[in-house]
């Protein structure tokens, strides 16, 4: 069965949803841990797990890392437009910037902008390179804009309270399916 984002949403169950909240919170947690805490066993719970990687709901697992003790203590949000609005162009442009180690996140932007990327550097100097040797060498740019991040004030894994409230709680911590 094929899912739209709405129906995967619309499927998703009390239980499916605190498994996505605790793994939100704590992907390392272990399924002998995260079981009880959402009131299932151990085999339901995996099977829900593996359920929603299935699903492509989890789509992987990461750590964070701290950029600025790595070294990199710029972040750069860069705003590119192209010449033009074809497709082809737009495919030409998301092969190339995927090539692009420094380039961390790209968004397909509304508005004046075609895209939105995040590039992580060490400084200005770093950048300034990156710009020459990555950025302006990127087919069918006609602008590049740049803004430094001072710092982040929020930066975060979609929020528990997004996946809505976590009910069904019976006594004793047990829930019912």
């Amino acid at each position: 069965m094929m899912l739209t984002q709405d129906s995967a949403d619309q499927d998703l169950d009390r239980f499916d949803r605190a498994i996505l909240a605790a793994l939100a919170a704590d992907a390392r947690i272990s399924i002998a841990d995260l079981a009880p805490r959402i009131g299932l066993s151990s085999t339901a719970c995996a099977r829900r797990l593996k359920a929603l990687e299935e699903r492509r709901i989890i789509q992987g697992y990461h750590a964070t890392l701290d950029h600025q003790r790595l070294g990199f203590s710029a972040t750069v949000l860069v705003r590119i437009s192209l010449e033009s609005q074809r497709e082809e162009d737009f495919e030409a442009f998301e092969r190339a910037v995927g090539q692009c180690t420094s380039v961390v996140r790209c968004y397909l932007m509304s508005g004046n902008d075609d895209y939105q990327l995040v590039v992580l550097c060490r400084d200005i100097a770093d950048f300034e390179h990156i710009h020459k040797t990555q950025l302006a060498r990127l087919p069918r740019v006609a602008r590049i804009q740049s803004s430094f991040a001072l710092r982040a004030v929020i930066d975060r894994n979609l929020p528990a309270a997004l996946l809505g409230p976590i009910s069904g709680r019976r006594p004793g911590g047990l829930r019912r399916k």
